[in-house]
């Protein structure tokens, strides 16, 4: 298929880019309904969706993980505008995680993008059951001890920047635990796990662009590894359905919301197992 074309081309009967605008619609209703970031969603959809056009074949993992992370930049924004506006956020902690989460981040991305596609699929993969047995049982760590040291902190941020990397996530389903285990509150460890998305995203996008910058074989569009039409697509429908999902939020309950997405996330893993 003409590069050029590509976003003409129909899926399931929509131009390329309308899936791309639907699956923005998915992400930021879920994202406002259960206050969990989009990229679980967005990276395994995004990889069937480049998979089935064709679109940088053996590389769709990297794409997808890339567009996944620099949608979060402009996500998370409001969110951690929000959470500031309640006074929730530790903002000390965020200055103390932030160098570790760079530089996790970034070299992750940074060496993702030199890695196999299948290695990439099978961790996602292995992160998706995990991150739905976490939101099946509602886990929530109980506190033991305090909030390490600069180093210790710094370390912490480092690994959940890694995995973020490879996962193409805001980090939330791992810095939330930690920090739960550390003695913050639940509500502070939310809006606090939102603001560490953004070093998250800044750090993962760029990675993820030196990465795949002048790699052969991607699609027109491609700013290294971050597919610029479905990042709009994704961005104007997530901000468009996000405020719809926070309504419903408090008119629904929660638990049996939060196992029904546990088993999106199970049924989107055993899909790329299938396929892939």
């Amino acid at each position: 298929m003409i590069p050029e074309l590509a976003l003409l081309a129909p899926y399931g009967g929509l131009p390329l880019f309308a899936a791309y605008g639907g699956l923005g619609l998915v992400v930021g209703f879920v994202a406002g309904l259960l206050g969990v970031g989009g990229g679980l969603i967005i990276v395994p959809v995004l990889i069937m969706l480049l998979h089935a056009q064709g679109l940088a074949a053996g590389m769709e993992p990297q794409l997808a993980l890339g567009t996944s992370l620099a949608s979060i930049l402009f996500t998370s924004l409001s969110s951690v505008r929000a959470h500031h506006r309640h006074g929730a956020v530790e903002w000390p902690l965020v200055r103390r995680i932030a160098p570790g989460i760079l530089l996790g981040t970034l070299a992750g991305a940074v060496l993702a993008a030199q890695m196999s596609a299948t290695v990439l699929k099978v961790f996602f993969v292995a992160f998706l059951f995990y991150a739905a047995a976490q939101m099946w049982l509602d886990f929530k760590p109980a506190p033991h001890r305090g909030l390490p040291g600069r180093g210790g902190t710094t370390l912490a941020g480092g690994v959940i920047g890694a995995v973020s990397s490879w996962v193409g996530i805001g980090g939330g389903t791992l810095s939330v635990p930690f920090m739960l285990w550390h003695n913050v509150p639940l509500h502070r460890a939310i809006a606090t796990s939102a603001a560490i998305g953004f070093p998250i995203a800044i750090a993962g996008a760029a990675g993820y662009v030196l990465g795949g910058w002048g790699v052969s074989g991607l699609p027109a569009g491609s700013l290294g590894f971050v597919y610029l039409p479905a990042l709009a697509g994704i961005v104007v429908g997530s901000v468009l359905t996000a405020p719809l999902g926070a309504r419903t939020a408090h008119r629904l309950p929660v638990r049996p919301l939060k196992r029904i997405f546990a088993l999106l996330l199970m049924t989107l893993a055993l899909r790329m197992v299938w396929i892939f």
